[in-house]
């Protein structure tokens, strides 16, 4: 019995100081966490050497894939999230038609003669404005499309560029340098872009006119129009939310053209839906003219919509020899015809081309101007 307890004492002195041991480094460990975790904030920098704040786009993640890769998905269906292979096959932009659309409407020799519009006394807030950022905004007497028209009037004889600028408002990064170009253009912001209310406020401030980019169905299954698009299976009644949610996602647009849609433009019936509720709004149409067989404009006209037709995609090439071959088409049909409309996107190759581009263009004898100066002249149904 002495034996075993002169055994004992030794085995329960060294789990003693095992324990105690462990019960050091737990309490170290603890003070070393605790004092990690409470650490007081650095002081503030003040004075002349504190850092200014880093700007908001510096701090933005690459841009999403749409921008720079156009054959990548930026919804893929929810089956295909796992499958790599088939997600890439799903693009963010069906093909743009490389043709040059002609309408006769767009003759100079058949263009109308339209006077100046009166002037418009305008509230305080807007007075403060730029000349060429100032808004129509007598809403009891024009229709919304007038409302938030910019004031451009045609200078003499010279022919008239409009250029709109599509896909607005997702990729934050170009969107806003796209806002800084050379006023007045036409900036068509995406209903599911994010900072809407931020962005347009922006792009008003800075002269330009603003659109509602509607998605619509296209003709390829592997083409992916984004959330809320207006698609053919679709009964009225969901179409009429859809369009109602797109409506309401900002308000100071003059109208709205569709984004892809060469599928669902070319349905009379669902296009005659959109066409209404852009009447009950007061508002214009501008058909992009992703397919031959749209019915957008014809349908417009017949319902007394002030409406206008896409004649040039700027962009089908993303890169800049290709951009720039594009606007030498626009300038050789403006000369011709006395206004063109042409479209292109917040890429990377269109901005750096438009930015030279519209440095020199009342030195060649063109006008730039917005969208609304084009549709009062070539009439309104």
């Amino acid at each position: 019995m002495a034996n075993e307890n002169s055994q004992f004492k030794p085995n329960f002195k060294r789990q003693m100081i095992y324990a105690g041991g462990m019960l050091a480094a737990i309490l170290v460990s603890y003070l070393a966490f605790s004092s990690f975790f409470n650490k007081p904030p650095e002081p503030k920098q003040s004075g002349p050497q504190a850092k200014a704040p880093e700007a908001w786009y510096k701090k933005q993640g690459p841009p999403p894939a749409m921008i720079t890769t156009p054959d990548l998905p930026l919804f893929p269906d929810e089956h295909e999230q796992g499958d790599e292979t088939k997600a890439k096959a799903r693009a963010y932009e069906e093909a743009l038609p490389k043709e040059v659309y002609e309408p006769p409407s767009l003759l100079r020799a058949k263009a109308p003669v339209v006077e100046p519009a009166p002037s418009v006394e305008h509230p305080p807030e807007v007075a403060a404005l730029p000349e060429q950022a100032k808004f129509l905004s007598v809403a009891t007497i024009l229709p919304r499309w007038q409302q938030f028209a910019v004031v451009a009037t045609p200078s003499g004889n010279k022919p008239l560029i409009a250029i709109v600028i599509d896909d607005m408002g997702v990729d934050h990064k170009r969107s806003a340098i796209a806002i800084d170009l050379k006023a007045p253009l036409t900036l068509s912001f995406l209903t599911y872009a994010t900072d809407l209310k931020g962005q347009t406020e922006r792009a008003r401030s800075n002269g330009h006119e603003l659109m509602l980019h509607v998605p619509m169905e296209p003709r390829s299954s592997t083409v992916d129009p984004g959330p809320n698009a207006l698609l053919t299976n679709l009964s009225e009644k969901e179409l009429r939310r859809r369009l109602e949610w797109g409506f309401g996602r900002f308000s100071t647009y003059v109208g709205l053209n569709n984004h892809m849609g060469s599928k669902f433009t070319s349905d009379s019936k669902a296009m005659r839906i959109v066409i209404e509720e852009t009447k009950r709004r007061g508002l214009l149409f501008l058909d992009s003219r992703t397919s031959g067989k749209t019915v957008g404009a014809k349908l417009a006209r017949e319902l007394g919509v002030p409406v206008a037709e896409r004649n040039i995609f700027l962009d089908h090439e993303n890169n800049i020899k290709a951009v720039n071959t594009q606007l030498a088409q626009v300038e050789k049909m403006a000369r011709r015809t006395g206004a063109v409309i042409a479209i292109g996107h917040p890429r990377d190759a269109t901005i750096k081309a438009l930015q030279v581009w519209l440095k020199g263009i009342e030195a060649k004898g063109f006008q730039l101007v917005p969208l609304t100066t084009i549709v009062t002249r070539s009439g309104i149904p």
